[in-house]
């Protein structure tokens, strides 16, 4: 049976990383095992990988720092997983540009559907819908965004809030509306969880994230995409 994704699981207990792997081979993804942080980046910037699950309690270099090294060379979906459940814990690491967040002890069946929810936010949209703001454009079925002709690297996360905005600039999401628009129904988190996200992608958008031109807080609401549609095929000026 051919492997549908390439998954790099990170993790230093033995028990757990064989439940895991287990059924993500289960689920038709190739696993591939490593205990030591410092291993995980030099493997993750050598060979191609789908998604990353990372356990952030690591010797040597912990999750935290495994996160940020990939974050410098890649845009490779990351899954934290950890026995650290504080809002603060999970903050941190959406602040450092992973995608999700799980807590132990969990069941390996959600973790597979977490890592299903993740890939599919990173893969091609139907139809490879191309949407026109101001000078973004968005090209789904590529998974590529460009800002006056140059390119935006973004996580599938952050492209997604990003789509679901784009999709109907001016209008302003609540917080609610992007985790269920853009994240789907079955994911965890708060409003925080949607801050740090767009946090990042103003990172990684804005000429200067500290007064955006096209994210914008919109105060006790939530966010919307500034600038007007710019129809297939018409010029992506204003």
């Amino acid at each position: 049976m051919v492997p549908t994704a390439r998954i790099l699981l990170v993790e230093d207990d033995p028990k757990v990383a064989r439940m895991v792997r287990l059924y993500l081979e289960s689920a038709r993804y190739e696993a591939v095992w490593v205990t030591d942080g410092r291993e995980a980046v030099a493997l993750a910037e050598t060979e191609p990988f789908d998604l990353v699950v990372l356990d952030l309690m690591l010797p040597g270099l912990d999750g935290y720092g495994v996160c940020r090294r990939l974050r410098e060379v890649s845009r490779v979906p990351i899954i934290m997983v950890t026995a650290r459940t504080t809002e603060d814990d999970r903050v941190r690491g959406l602040d450092l540009g992973a995608d999700d967040y799980v807590a132990k002890p969990f069941s390996p069946r959600e973790l597979v559907a977490r890592i299903r929810a993740v890939l599919r936010r990173s893969g091609a949209a139907e139809g490879g819908e191309v949407l026109r703001v101001a000078d973004l454009v968005i090209d789904t079925g590529a998974r590529t965004v460009e800002r006056a002709g140059r390119p935006v690297d973004l996580t599938a996360t952050e492209r997604q809030i990003l789509t679901t905005l784009a999709r109907h600039p001016g209008r302003v999401f609540t917080r609610h509306e992007l985790i269920e628009r853009a994240l789907g129904l079955g994911f965890e988190g708060s409003d925080r969880t949607v801050d740090a996200h767009v946090k990042n992608l103003r990172r990684a958008l804005e000429p200067d994230p500290r007064s955006p031109r096209y994210v914008e807080t919109v105060f006790g609401i939530g966010y919307r995409l500034a600038g007007h549609p710019v129809a297939e095929g018409e010029g992506g000026g204003e």
